[in-house]
């Protein structure tokens, strides 16, 4: 897609689609991956692939299962630890394609595992939300790409918040690397992160990109931790 070689993106897109239908599935989930969405998503739009599979981000279906229950996480960590999240909204499953309405749901679910109080937006959001470069990344042109992601930078410290959750995998290695090259003092992690780690199951081993603060926090098999699917 980004290579500009529509033969081949046809050509994948519409196999993988294909796969996805010969198992029997319903609906094509992507991880938390921004580009890897967009580009099967954009695919059979523009190549009159026309699949009946729903095409999705995670993210929505974090929403539908937190908001339904299936999923019960919990903020209680945070109320005495206040510690404030913000969140980016990845080019590629917002602005570009599913706009607000999955903005918003991706709040919902953040609200949900931290506490809404401790949710710091950043300013501009949503579909106006300012790109942090992460599709430049493997561009080589590194110094480009942090000069870019200089705006990015800026705009999460503006937030105040210590963490900024990503719920794709270019974001997350575009913005943990600001921080790195500008002295940046918040932390960089997935959502799914968050969400396990609300849910009481996010083991030791899943913490890499925890600061202190949450390196311990609701260890699975803790005395006194109950098991959220009992």
């Amino acid at each position: 897609m980004f290579l500009a070689d529509d033969e081949n993106w046809k050509k994948i897109v519409s196999s993988t689609l294909q796969t996805a239908k010969d198992l029997g599935c319903k609906v094509y989930l992507n991880t938390e991956f921004g580009h890897s969405t967009y580009s099967v998503w954009a695919a059979d739009k523009r190549f009159n692939i026309n699949t009946d599979l729903e095409i999705a981000p995670m993210v929505a279906y974090y929403y539908e299962w937190i908001k339904s229950e299936k999923l019960n996480v919990s903020s209680d960590w945070n109320k005495d630890l206040k510690i404030k999240f913000t969140v980016q909204a990845p080019c590629n499953q917002i602005r570009k394609s599913f706009g607000d309405e999955q903005a918003d749901k991706m709040r919902y679910v953040v609200k949900a595992c931290v506490g809404e109080e401790n949710f710091v937006d950043m300013v501009p959001n949503k579909s106006n939300n300012f790109c942090c470069g992460g599709g430049y990344l493997q561009s080589g042109y590194r110094q480009a790409h942090r000069q870019f992601g200089k705006i990015k930078f800026d705009q999460i410290l503006s937030t105040g918040a210590v963490y900024c959750l990503t719920p794709c995998h270019n974001c997350h290695a575009q913005i943990l690397d600001l921080a790195d090259h500008y002295g940046g003092i918040y932390h960089v992690t997935h959502l799914w992160t968050i969400i396990a780690l609300s849910l009481r199951i996010l083991a030791d081993n899943e913490r890499e990109y925890l600061g202190d603060d949450l390196k311990e926090v609701w260890l699975p098999g803790e005395p006194g931790t109950p098991n959220p699917f009992a």
